[in-house]
């Protein structure tokens, strides 16, 4: 058993389970006996507690730490610096990491991978304003909360940004995210962090990271020598600009990068606001060439392997007794190196001699037209496509943009250079599917509307009133097309409602509490008009004492009656909120976003996760009256929406 677990810290903090482990530090779920909340501890691991460097760290941490107070990083409660036994108190954070997240939803829609950057930006933004760079910015540093919200956890490695230190003084970050100047073991600032957070926001896009290998040493001189694949050319569907902001924060060369986590942010709005918006300024910033720039030279592999095998934690094995001195091993290593360049010039010149860099022959590269709009027959003879590229039918797409049978996407997506007699995949406009006229009879006549507007035909919709004795009131009585027969987009549609049965015979409402003689009076197809209050009436407060009506008459259907109600209005303001409870929609997975309307009015939006099956909202109104709520379900992964059923609440 865990030598912390039921052990009180400082006759305060009540260490009840183990969570979570790491290299440096264990954390614990514990409970606050001061406050009586539970809480994360972080403790130093007691194997590393006599080592100075170690220490150190955690030391390092907790200053960080202390200084940060924001909504998107994982709040900092308490710090001892007990030489017998140091530790931080975090909030504990009800949700999993973003590298969990990723692992269970896979590549993430646009729209979500844009939300959770911008939350991750903000925090680093925080830090940095603070002096705090993080160094360590990975999906299992970000924590992702139920309701949708980001928080940026682990300043293990974190750094003050005055302080000078370089790599090769503190541990190296993962190496699929550090930066090309982690990896050389130069000095950091803010924009490492940013070409960290550049590589998440790739992997939410793409759902791959940006370079892969078999060793540490091989990714990390990818960072330094190797640009990787456009978001764009893996998925045409991401946005331009979201993928140049990306490219920009991975930009090898931090004078490229954006030079400041609010710069960033600021561009990630922009494109919010306007998902087309023109960005040409990154590309142009992108394709111009340091004015400093320099032939390129070999990357100091040795070099690199070193930093990373030191500050990855390998052990390095003693050596044995008649292993060669170590001034051997080093001219090993040069040789190695000097061989490994002549290789690599050699394929060189056998690419140059093939004519992969010439500008003639059949290896040429071509720009990729855009072929969206035509038939797959006019895009194989159009100009930039006839006798270079190959056009291919991958799949169909339902639009409403463009005609059955004519290219809606293309990868690569135009202006992307290619060799010639490569494949462009298509996808073509599908045939529309016939929609047939639902049968709406007997449902809410304002949940028939929001079906309707959901099938996105852009139907006109027209609601008529008629009496039924069949149908209470506000009931669809019959739709004009009938239900079964073919709707096409635009046309328009004819719902007719019922306003209860042509005549009713009034009962009598006194007595009864107010919010249950308007629920009874609409549902005999009265319409319930002005309600007063009698402050003075002896009956209890809240019942009906008079009624417009007189009992036993009868009267045409939705005619107005009012009541008085004994007490005054201010005696009935417990009435006035009613929580009303919404069902998830069960084919819908991921982040929603949710919007509670109540009477046609939005009121609120919340974003949700869909695992969480149901969804409350309080909805307010005045006594005695009532209103018809429901709750919209957005996928940010499909943009898919679905509406809850109407509810009618009382007050």
């Amino acid at each position: 058993m865990d030598q912390y677990i039921g052990k009180m810290l400082d006759d305060r903090y009540e260490i009840l389970e183990l969570i979570g482990t790491g290299g440096m530090a264990n954390v614990y779920k514990a409970r606050c006996h001061r406050l009586n909340r539970l809480v994360a501890i972080k403790i130093l691991k007691s194997d590393l507690a006599d080592n100075a460097d170690f220490r150190r760290r955690f030391h390092d941490e907790s200053q960080a730490v202390a200084q940060l107070s924001h909504a998107n990083i994982v709040s900092v409660y308490d710090v001892s610096t007990n030489p017998d036994r140091e530790y931080i108190v975090m909030e504990l954070i009800d949700g999993i990491t973003l590298k969990q997240y990723m692992e269970r939803r896979g590549r993430m829609d646009w729209r979500e991978s844009l939300h959770f950057i911008t939350q991750i930006m903000r925090g680093l933004s925080h830090a940095h304003s603070r002096g705090i760079i993080h160094r360590d910015i990975k999906p299992q540093n970000i924590m992702v909360l139920r309701d949708g919200s980001v928080k940026v956890a682990d300043f293990g490695i974190a750094c003050l940004a005055n302080a000078g230190q370089t790599l090769t003084q503190e541990a190296l970050g993962s190496v699929h995210y550090i930066s090309p100047e982690q990896a050389r073991g130069d000095r950091i600032d803010a924009r490492s962090d940013i070409y960290s957070a550049g590589v998440v926001l790739y992997e939410m896009l793409t759902g791959r990271l940006p370079f892969e290998g078999d060793s540490a040493v091989s990714v990390a001189i990818q960072h330094l020598s190797s640009v990787p694949l456009a978001p764009r050319d893996i998925d045409p569907s991401i946005p331009e600009p979201l993928e140049l902001i990306c490219m920009k924060a991975m930009n090898s060369d931090p004078n490229k990068r954006y030079a400041s986590a609010d710069a960033m942010i600021e561009d990630l709005e922009k494109f919010r606001r306007d998902p087309s918006v023109d960005m040409d300024y990154i590309r142009q910033e992108l394709s111009k060439p340091a004015a400093d720039s320099e032939p390129t030279m070999p990357i100091p592999t040795a070099q690199v392997a070193s930093a990373v095998k030191k500050h990855t934690g390998e052990v390095r094995r003693e050596p044995e007794d008649d292993e060669p001195p170590r001034r051997d091993k080093r001219s090993i290593a040069i040789i190695a190196g000097i061989f490994a360049a002549a290789v690599l010039l050699v394929v060189l010149l056998f690419k140059l001699i093939l004519g992969d860099f010439g500008p003639a022959g059949s290896n040429k590269s071509y720009t990729v037209p855009d072929v969206r709009g035509m038939t797959v027959e006019e895009a194989q003879e159009a100009e930039g496509v006839k006798d270079i590229f190959t056009v291919h039918v991958q799949g169909t797409r339902k639009t409403d943009e463009y005609q059955p049978g004519q290219i809606v996407e293309q990868d690569p997506i135009a202006g992307r250079t290619r060799k010639s007699n490569f494949v462009i995949e298509v996808f073509v406009a599908e045939e529309p599917e016939k929609v047939l006229m639902k049968d709406l009879t007997g449902m809410e006549y304002r949940q028939a509307r929001v079906l309707l507007t959901d099938l996105g035909m852009s139907l006109k919709i027209e609601s008529r009133e008629e009496s039924s004795d069949k149908y209470g009131a506000n009931a669809v009585i019959r739709t004009e097309p009938a239900a079964d027969e073919p709707l096409t987009a635009g046309q328009t549609v004819i719902i007719y409602y019922s306003t209860g049965p042509e005549s009713v015979v009034v009962p009598t409402f006194t007595g009864q509490n107010i919010a249950d003689a308007t629920k009874n009076a609409r549902d005999l197809g009265l319409t319930v008009g002005e309600i007063t209050y009698d402050p003075y009436n002896i009956a209890e407060p809240g019942q009906v004492v008079e009624q417009s009506l007189e009992p036993t008459s009868e009267v045409p259907g939705g005619t107005k009656i009012s009541f008085t109600v004994s007490g005054s209005k201010n005696d009935q303001q417990s009435q006035t909120s009613r929580v009303a409870e919404f069902s998830m929609p069960a084919d819908m997975e991921g982040m929603l976003k949710v919007e509670f309307e109540q009477d046609g009015v939005i009121l609120d939006s919340q974003y949700l996760s869909a695992s969480l099956g149901k969804v409350s909202y309080t909805f307010t109104g005045d006594p005695g009256t009532s209103s018809y709520v429901c709750a919209y379900f957005t996928s940010l992964d499909t943009e898919a929406t679905k509406v809850s059923d109407i509810q009618e609440v009382i007050f």
